[in-house]
């Protein structure tokens, strides 16, 4: 048999870092290096993702033809020597110095390593494994490269300096060929030392910048997202507008002066600001909403595309998501599940296969099932370590997913752990916590004994397939729960801890080809109740990455209200002895915690 090729696609430095391996054109591996440290959004070195995959494969850097990378905030080789002169722990800390000072992709300059701008890399991510032969690309994100380091050719009529930013950029595609229609560029602003993106003009920054008014942090964009429908309508003036395909987006003044203070008296949740801010949370998702149709029906007006690729972290906003998808034109919408800048790494990767090999497309995306798989030994390692043993009990399952229906119709969360971890932010059925949809306290019951978020926050539901339009309104697959739609009202009843407070659920659509377990725990449930849909959230707690290992999940059921724990077609049940082990556990994981980090 012929060597097989093998690319590496990296995303380094600032958050998300990650890797991608190809092997012959398909994706083999890719994992975010949070899944691995247990740090959420990672920044930092690489060597971790890159020896995850590696070893995955059972491969050596040495096996590896080609390297394509990332960095948003500047090229890799100009990121990386200026990280030897100038102290950047938030990109790369004292303790991973010395590992990046010895590995060979460090500073390489070599005619194997490459590094491309960002939102070439989304685009790339998008449709290079999108199942369309042709199509258009919308590629929304927070901020960009700088104009002056944009790799691809692009129209020149967009107003933007050499320090502008992309914010935005639309294409075209048709097999491999990808073709910029437009650009839309932020200026960098004044402001305080490293903040100008917080006050810089753009649709992703503007959202980033409420998220930070409303949390205190950029990242929580998600979460702004769910709090918006308890907002009032127009009780804030609009924060952006686009006419003529023109945004414009005008700074904001002193009115906005309840900021949320981390180190304030008070909890956020009863925080006499709350009914502030959930008016500008309605406010800046009904103008994003608004903003992202006009972008798409632009685009489908000037290019003729039957096929939209969406990628870019605005991409992760499934409201917006559901409407373009129901009212902008397009006959298909596909939406890269890593669509943040985890999929950097896929995007880099496909540069790597497409534009500097010249290999034809021939993968697609089915699923985002990428991570290593887990024998049974590895799971039978996790329960049988010794103060595992002395608070729960394991017992192989002759039928797993009749006994996990079983619990769950019981009214059991159930930790649900199955084959290869799952690539992006959403637990898509590998990884997940599930219960029981049909009682309206579901939802906080999770949320007291496990989660522990903001009560706000829906849960969102995975459903057969083929049942999905009898339950949800429209006709759009949605594998990856990146589409909110409306519950039909004949159901919000019957399912009512996955309906948010507008009525709508972020759904994910389940095969038996893409998930066939889960697809028969689905079928088995539906047997026992006469509902084809259960809640699914991510396994871990608040704070945390999503589980990666049997170890990860052992140790989150341990220590959390689940009730039952599926490893494969291991059931993992906590013994009477947990109610006072799991306490000297905890002690004991806390001071090896404190000693770790003080050794560092």
């Amino acid at each position: 048999m012929p060597k097989p090729s093998y690319i590496l696609g990296l995303n380094t430095y600032d958050h998300d870092v990650s890797a991608c391996l190809l092997r012959n054109g398909a994706l083999a591996y890719a994992i975010e290096k949070e899944r691995i440290t247990r740090e959420k959004h990672a920044t930092g070195f690489y060597k971790e993702v890159i020896d995850y995959v590696l070893d995955a494969e059972g491969i050596t850097l040495d096996d590896v033809d080609l390297v394509v990378s990332n960095c948003y905030i500047l090229p890799v080789p100009e990121m990386e020597d200026r990280l030897i002169y100038q102290d950047m722990p938030g990109f790369l800390p004292e303790y991973e110095r010395q590992d990046a000072s010895v590995h060979p992709l460090f500073r390489a300059r070599t005619g194997k390593v490459k590094t491309i701008s960002h939102h070439l890399a989304h685009a790339y991510s998008a449709f290079a494994v999108c199942p369309f032969e042709e199509g258009a690309i919308m590629i929304v994100d927070g901020v960009g490269s700088y104009r002056s380091d944009v790799m691809e050719t692009y129209p020149d009529g967009e107003p933007g300096s050499k320090l502008a930013r992309e914010s935005e950029s639309y294409y075209t595609f048709k097999g491999t060929q990808l073709d910029c229609l437009k650009k839309v560029w932020m200026e960098p602003d004044r402001g305080f030392l490293s903040d100008e993106f917080y006050n810089m003009p753009g649709l992703g920054a503007l959202y980033s910048r409420a998220s930070t008014y409303v949390f205190g942090d950029w990242n929580k964009c998600g979460e702004l997202m769910g709090l918006a429908p308890y907002g009032r309508r127009d009780q804030v003036k609009p924060l952006m507008d686009i006419t003529d395909n023109v945004l414009s987006v005008p700074r904001w003044t002193p009115e906005y002066n309840q900021p949320y203070i981390a180190d304030s008296d008070g909890k956020w949740d009863t925080h006499p600001s709350m009914r502030h801010w959930e008016d500008i949370a309605w406010r800046v998702q009904d103008d994003a909403e608004k903003v992202l149709l006009a972008r798409a029906r632009w685009l489908r007006e000037t290019t003729g595309a039957k096929n939209l690729c969406i990628a870019g972290g605005v991409a992760l906003n499934c409201v917006a998501n559901g409407r373009i998808a129901r009212e902008a034109g397009f006959e298909n919408v596909w939406i890269q599940p890593a669509a943040g800048d985890n999929g950097i790494a896929i995007g880099c990767a496909y540069y790597g296969l497409l534009e500097v090999q010249k290999q034809p497309r021939s993968y697609v995306m089915t699923h985002s099932y990428t991570g290593r798989a887990y024998t049974d030994r590895d799971v039978e390692a996790a329960t049988q370590r010794t103060l595992v043993k002395a608070q729960t009990s394991a017992v192989r399952s002759d039928n797993i997913c009749r006994d996990t229906a079983r619990l769950l119709a019981d009214q059991k969360v159930i930790g649900w752990f199955q084959g290869r971890s799952e690539y992006g932010p959403r637990a898509l059925g590998n990884r997940s916590i599930i219960a029981d949809p049909r009682r309206p306290e579901m939802k906080d019951i999770l949320n007291s004994r496990v989660k522990h978020r903001q009560p706000f926050r829906p849960f969102a539901p995975i459903v057969l397939a083929e049942r999905a339009r009898e339950i949800f309104e429209g006709d759009q697959d949605s594998p990856f729960m990146l589409i909110a739609a409306p519950v039909r009202p004949e159901w919000r009843e019957k399912i009512p801890a996955i309906v948010h407070i507008d009525g709508t659920a972020r759904i994910q659509t389940v095969t038996e080809d893409t998930n066939p377990v889960l697809y028969r725990l689905l079928k088995e449930f539906d047997a026992l109740t006469g509902v084809p849909v259960l809640l699914n959230t991510s396994f871990n707690v608040k704070g945390e990455p999503i589980v990666e290992t049997p170890r990860d999940a052992m140790a989150c059921f341990i220590n959390t209200g689940i009730d039952h724990l599926i490893l494969h077609d291991t059931l993992v049940s906590k013994t009477s002895a947990h109610r006072f082990v799991a306490p000297l556990v905890r002690t004991y994981v806390d001071i090896a915690g404190l000693v770790s980090a003080s050794t560092r």
